[in-house]
């Protein structure tokens, strides 16, 4: 505290006491000699002083002199403006440094995913929560985004891409158009998807759609079911009844397809890719100036022809079987259905008119429109027809598909193969002996006679 004192004490002399009576008082007290001046300043700090005084002086007499406010605004404003372009600058540099970033990550994540896949697809590519648990259960392989679809199915991230790509007008298109007559006249379009496709196809239909459970009641494009499992339960029923659904793949929309991987677990990513793999609008093929385009008629529909559709239907039409066969055995009725085509056949023939209301309403309500040209009533006294087989006594080919077939065979073993072949068909030979087949297949009591005509047919060539 002493210490502290003293030199407060000292800050205070030095501050109010002028340097000559410091000077008398240290000479009083022993510090300083008598007969002795001050001492001379060091050359450093008289030569810092020189230049410190140099400059006041400079400043005020710059204080001094006139003004003219022009030109002190002029070159204000000339320093602010160059401040200003040297600001804007730098901005513009940080500016394309922050979008050459975001570029750059952009280009990144549409290398490395799928961002865009056309107008009206593309709303819920950026939803990457899956149910895992779910597509486990399932046994589904457990995809989380395009990249991984594209790596199991063994393609380039690209390539998905366009095979997935939705144009309202594209120049190329990803299937061949053709028709083929119907049984009942009319032209039937089918739309065969090419190569890539088709490929892309195959891998949902053998990893995704053939493990899903589809219903008891469908027989079209289920293993181990055919025309003849769903022939078989109308069987020597009085009364057959068939309906047919119209436009059935094109009735199934991108939304419901979509809807469909959804509910399997699927996010709405890996949703969307897979139901614009498995969709695609109706084309017209128009030219404009010069140029070849194939312009969508409509909204993105199951395709007639691609190898998904049939599965996709049957995994949709769930529910649709299970309320019409519960309206089945509401009425004692037996019900199959074997794609768009649906049959019921019972006993009670009192209960049709009741049943076909019925089974229009679900129909309705389930999405799908009945072609009611093609619903027929088919009591016991007429042939009674499923799927092609004849079903009055056991399922066989047609009776006169049958007796055409036996009067085939019986000149052909007389007069020769050739004498047969009204329609020049290239393979005649295997194409009488498939037609054989078939009605074995349909009726095996017929087989061994059928076969044994054949066979004569064939020996006399």
């Amino acid at each position: 505290m002493a210490a502290d004192h003293k030199a407060a004490l000292y800050r205070r002399l030095v501050r109010e006491a002028s340097d000559s009576a410091a000077l008398e008082r240290m000479r009083v007290n022993g510090f300083w000699p008598w007969g002795h001046g001050l001492p001379r300043d060091p050359p450093d700090e008289v030569k810092e002083r020189a230049q410190i005084e140099g400059e006041i002086a400079q400043i005020q007499a710059q204080s001094t002199q006139a003004v003219d406010p022009h030109k002190a605004l002029t070159k204000e404003r000339k320093r602010r403006w160059e401040e200003s372009k040297k600001r804007r600058a730098a901005k513009r540099v940080a500016r394309a440094a922050v979008l050459k970033q975001r570029r750059d990550a952009f280009l990144l994540r549409r290398k490395n995913g799928v961002l865009h896949l056309g107008a009206g697809v593309s709303a819920g590519l950026q939803d990457l929560s899956a149910d895992t648990a779910e597509l486990l259960r399932r046994g589904l392989p457990p995809l989380s985004n395009g990249a991984d679809l594209a790596m199991m199915m063994g393609v380039p991230l690209s390539s998905l891409r366009w095979l997935c790509f939705h144009r309202r007008g594209a120049a190329l298109v990803h299937y061949h158009r053709f028709g083929i007559p119907k049984k009942l006249g009319g032209t039937r379009t089918i739309s065969a998807p090419k190569p890539r496709l088709a490929n892309a196809q195959h891998w949902v239909l053998h990893n995704i759609l053939e493990r899903l459970e589809t219903s008891p009641q469908a027989h079209g494009f289920v293993k181990h079911h055919s025309i003849l499992t769903n022939a078989t339960p109308h069987v020597g029923r009085a009364v057959v009844v068939n309906f047919d659904l119209k436009d059935f793949f094109p009735s199934v929309s991108f939304r419901r397809v979509k809807g469909l991987f959804r509910k399997l677990g699927y996010n709405e990513h890996v949703a969307t890719i897979l139901a614009l793999l498995c969709t695609e609008p109706p084309r017209a093929r128009v030219e404009v100036d010069g140029r070849v385009i194939y312009l969508a008629l409509g909204d993105r529909v199951l395709p007639q022809g691609a190898c998904t559709s049939p599965a996709i239907t049957n995994a949709l039409c769930k529910r649709l079987d299970a309320r019409l066969d519960a309206l089945a055995r509401r009425h004692e009725y037996a019900y199959t259905r074997y794609a768009d085509d649906l049959t019921f056949s019972g006993d009670d023939d009192s209960r049709v008119g009741r049943l076909r209301r019925s089974v229009q309403s679900v129909i309705t309500s389930e999405g799908f429109t009945e072609n009611t040209a093609k619903t027929k009533v088919m009591r016991r006294g007429r042939r009674q027809e499923v799927t092609g087989l004849t079903v009055n006594d056991r399922p066989s080919m047609a009776r006169d598909e049958l007796r055409q077939l036996r009067a085939m065979l019986h000149n052909a073993a007389k007069h020769g193969l050739e004498s047969q072949n009204r329609a020049q068909h290239p393979a005649f030979a295997q194409h009488l002996a498939g037609r054989v087949e078939f009605a074995c297949w349909a009726d095996p009591t017929r087989a061994e006679k059928l076969r044994a005509a054949l066979a004569a047919a064939l020996a006399r060539g």
